[in-house]
């Protein structure tokens, strides 16, 4: 399984730029998902959620919870379930240079701008470095079959970490959203 994440998160790290979410995921094309209808929740492998706040990790969970109930599958606490869920998030600190240069020039031409002139010119430029920090988290959920002991699904996604706290809840719902749309059952309809 550490393998297998050190996969997603390199993958996924590479091409976290931006604002928005960048997401893989793979699943066992043998396995018959519209027959789980059941899952318990594992938890968070390695203790990977004592970086999150308690309200983040709530939030983390509800989202995914919600998620799978829209695709016809309940949380149960019975170790009969049909599916164990278990999650895992890293984060990673990068930094990020961009230039910018800016120029000056001053020029002389000949016969005000008619026919072939005789010029001169000269300018400078600078350029501007700026640095910036930032961190890139990467969200993994995994999908086991419960009697057949083995990983049936795996999505992870990965972005830039937004650290304000207004409108939290609605990026974490969105992330989970996009790193659960592959799942091989899609949401139900709505009644």
């Amino acid at each position: 399984m550490k393998s297998l994440i050190k996969f997603f998160t390199a993958a996924l790290l590479v091409t976290a730029c931006g604002s928005g979410i960048s997401v893989t995921s793979d699943y066992d094309k043998s396995y018959d998902f519209v027959d789980a209808k059941t899952a318990v929740y594992f938890g968070w492998s390695d203790g990977t959620d004592k970086i999150l706040s308690p309200f983040d990790k709530e939030r983390i969970e509800t989202a995914f919870k919600n998620e799978f109930k829209e695709r016809g599958i309940t949380f149960t606490k019975n170790e009969n379930a049909d599916i164990i869920v278990s999650l895992h998030i890293v984060t990673q600190k990068k930094q990020e240079t961009t230039a910018t240069t800016t120029g000056t020039g001053m020029g002389y031409g000949g016969y005000y701008g008619y026919g072939p002139g005789y010029g001169w010119g000269g300018g400078m430029s600078s350029t501007t470095y700026s640095t910036y920090d930032y961190t890139v988290g990467t969200l993994l959920v995994s999908v086991h079959d419960v009697k057949e002991k083995r990983l049936v699904w795996e999505s992870a996604g990965s972005g830039t970490i937004n650290e304000k706290t207004e409108g939290r809840e609605d990026r974490i719902n969105y992330a989970v959203k996009q790193i659960m749309y592959k799942y091989p059952v899609k949401p139900l309809p709505s009644k």
